[in-house]
């Protein structure tokens, strides 16, 4: 352990927040100074478009947080264990302190840098934080993880969480900083082109804007959210998936506000917390089984015939919004426009893809990890596979969601339809105007285009799934 003027390093990653910050927090009352640090690595570069663009805004928001508390946030590109070593080197701190991360590469290069650390002599401690329940504390009573969510869900609804922390009323800073790289100058918005522009008064960023967002929702929405969470023609979810994968707020603060919420009576509230573990659950897969993020999770889908050729016209309509399946196209321009899409479009554009479409889930991950500025790896891979019937906790894999009915149910006055289909409207919203800006120019589409017949329809493509289905031998 350092003396009082040693510095600890803050290795920040997906926690830009100041409140219930673990390893800030120990940092803090250490009574050294802290230096928090931000590694623009591999990792980091590797991904999508507009994750990318959502962190830079993140470390943006952050870094002026930092600031209103008397620190700054240090930016340096290049291999973590590299990087700290040299900010060790020029500011003689002795101790690393991270939040962790659960994905398989984050864990590798985390192992790697403690080990190396811990062999220099500096002390390297990894915090939670980014979920409540850690994935290998979880177990049945035979001692295995958990493959089915309502059990997961039984076994921890009753655990005590930890109470947030609060945020530091200040950041001890170092007598000297070690030079930062300039965030403008790593062009993390490259990849979004134009539509940077359209999606950002669609952001709500930062700390206090996610704070704000989940207060709104505990008193004006959480109350009738039962219901209200299905219908995308309505303003009936929390919208803090975009803050919680950066870690602008921590669930366990969600959690919190959750039961304040259920105490006081508010019908959706232990809903919203069923939420809450359905994200850990995607976080308890991913680590039990990390082939999740890459391979069919129910090993037998292997050998299904699904298409894998992105080429192909039905993928090129999908990703434009252009199937001609209304609930489809609106769910997809939604995303394009806002960097979200309302979780029963998930549902219904995913369903759509790898079932009337009979195409491969690993597309449209892929191309949701590259169109969400809420991406989460665990959640992508858990909703593709879920939605596809080769992950955990399925429906039946030979159920075939219906696009039409579903749009009937969930959209019955098609206002979600005309908030964002522009084609054979007269007078279409911005919204659906705003989509023809974010698209690729390669696209070449205008509003004034024909609206498409569908590529496959609903019925059709339903006989489709459930033959090859039959066909299989699961």
């Amino acid at each position: 352990m350092g003396n009082s003027k040693t510095p600890v390093l803050v290795w920040v990653r997906r926690d830009l927040r100041t409140s219930d910050h673990p390893a800030l927090s120990a940092a803090c009352k250490s009574g050294r100074p802290v230096i928090p640090v931000f590694i623009r690595d591999s990792q980091v570069d590797g991904l999508g478009a507009a994750p990318k663009w959502r962190l830079g805004l993140g470390l943006e928001a952050f870094a002026e947080r930092l600031e209103e508390k008397g620190s700054r946030l240090v930016l340096r590109a290049g291999d973590a264990l590299d990087v700290l070593q040299h900010v060790i080197e020029e500011t003689g701190a002795d101790a690393v302190y991270w939040s962790r991360l659960y994905d398989p590469d984050a864990v590798k290069r985390d192992s790697k840098v403690k080990a190396a650390l811990k062999d220099k002599g500096i002390e390297a401690k990894s915090f939670g934080g980014h979920l409540m329940f850690e994935p290998w504390t979880v177990e049945t009573k035979t001692g295995t993880f958990y493959k089915v969510y309502t059990p997961f869900w039984k076994m921890v609804k009753d655990r005590d969480v930890d109470a947030p922390l609060p945020a530091p009323k200040d950041i001890p800073a170092p007598t000297m900083w070690p030079e930062s790289e300039n965030l403008d100058d790593w062009q993390l918005d490259a990849a979004m082109d134009r539509g940077a522009g359209v999606v950002r008064p669609h952001v709500r960023l930062g700390e206090a804007a996610a704070q704000a967002r989940l207060g709104a929702f505990m008193a004006q929405i959480v109350d009738g959210y039962d219901a209200s969470r299905d219908r995308p023609d309505q303003d009936g979810t929390s919208g803090l998936s975009e803050n919680m994968s950066l870690g602008e707020i921590s669930p366990h603060t969600c959690w919190h506000a959750g039961m304040r919420a259920m105490h006081e009576g508010k019908k959706g509230a232990e809903t919203f917390l069923k939420e809450l573990v359905w994200r850990e659950f995607a976080y308890h897969l991913m680590h039990h089984t990390p082939r999740i993020l890459t391979g069919n999770w129910k090993e037998d889908w292997d050998a299904f015939p699904w298409n894998d050729d992105e080429r192909k016209a039905e993928v090129k309509a999908w990703k434009q919004g252009r199937t001609g399946i209304q609930f489809v196209d609106a769910a997809m321009r939604e995303m394009y426009v806002t960097g979200r899409m309302h979780n029963r479009g998930r549902m219904i554009v995913a369903s759509y893809l790898t079932k009337h479409l009979l195409c491969h889930w690993k597309i449209g991950l892929k191309w949701f990890e590259d169109c969400l500025i809420d991406w989460d790896p665990a959640s992508n891979a858990m909703g593709w596979q879920w939605s596809a019937g080769s992950g955990p906790d399925a429906t039946p894999y030979f159920r075939v969601f219906n696009p039409v009915t579903q749009l009937d149910k969930f959209d019955p006055n098609r206002d979600y339809v005309r908030h964002w289909i522009a084609e054979g409207r007269s007078n279409p919203s911005d919204a659906a105007l705003s989509y023809f800006d974010a698209i690729p120019r390669s696209w070449t589409m205008t509003p004034s285009d024909p609206y498409p017949k569908p590529i496959v329809a609903a019925d059709e493509g339903r006989k489709k799934a459930l033959a090859a289905y039959e066909a299989r031998d699961f």
